[in-house]
């Protein structure tokens, strides 16, 4: 059974999810990091690969850009397809003076300009957190590759251009980048009983007017992909 999403079988994903926005950052991980992968979605060209990382099945699927998609894929990997983890990795933006390109940054939590929230009809405003476990797990593997990441705060806007040119307001209240997906991961995963982290490298800073290249975007940011990696093995673990 798939979803209008979504044509992979039932048990074609692993119970940690990889997702990066891009697809062609999907078919990197995979075809770099995971024995065996093989193509379980390509639907809109969202491609989502399964295969082995240090003998523990692993799957990468993308999410594409914004909160809308990733709350789409990441409710038919949770709810359909009984996935337990997803961790996001992605690129984003600095608005803290304090980071630089290519930093590596975990998101503890996520504010957002997002009406994403709404739909579970609260009264109040809910705060999206990632997983306690997942994240602890992320610090420890990425202290033993000798990466100390910062951990806090990010921004996810529905906004890429912003017309107001407030965003850097955000980085005075101590968050640390701007993104656009972590916000409606975390409440998916709340809503589910599942596990959510984003893991994002920054690819440009709003402080400084630096950036990346998009191919640098799409292939280099190795350094999130093993700590995400290092966070599935560890879950697998866990279970056992």
């Amino acid at each position: 059974m798939g979803t209008p999403h979504n044509e992979a079988p039932q048990g074609a994903f692993a119970k940690t999810v990889l997702m990066p926005g891009d697809p062609l950052r999907a078919k990197f991980i995979a075809q770099t990091f995971l024995q065996g992968a093989k193509l379980v979605n390509d639907v809109r060209g969202i491609q989502g690969w399964t295969g082995t990382y240090q003998g523990v099945p692993v799957s990468v699927m993308a999410s594409g850009m914004g909160m809308p998609s990733i709350g789409i894929y990441s409710h038919e990997l949770f709810h359909t397809y009984d996935v337990d983890n997803i961790i996001r990795v992605g690129s984003a933006g600095a608005i803290s003076p304090k980071l630089e390109l290519r930093d590596v940054i975990l998101a503890q939590g996520a504010c957002t300009d997002s009406n994403y929230a709404h739909q579970y009809g609260l009264p109040g405003t809910f705060a999206p957190i990632a997983d306690f476990t997942l994240l602890e797990t992320a610090v420890a593997v990425a202290r033993r590759m000798g990466v100390e990441p910062p951990v806090g705060n990010v921004l996810s806007s529905d906004v890429f251009y912003n017309q107001a040119g407030n965003t850097l307001d955000w980085g005075r209240m101590g968050v640390l980048a701007i993104e656009m997906e972590t916000a409606a991961l975390y409440c998916n995963a709340a809503e589910a009983g599942k596990r959510a982290l984003t893991i994002c490298t920054v690819s440009d800073s709003l402080v400084t007017g630096e950036e990346l290249p998009p191919a640098a975007r799409q292939t280099t940011f190795t350094g999130m992909m093993e700590i995400a990696l290092g966070v599935a093995v560890q879950m697998a673990g866990r279970r056992a």
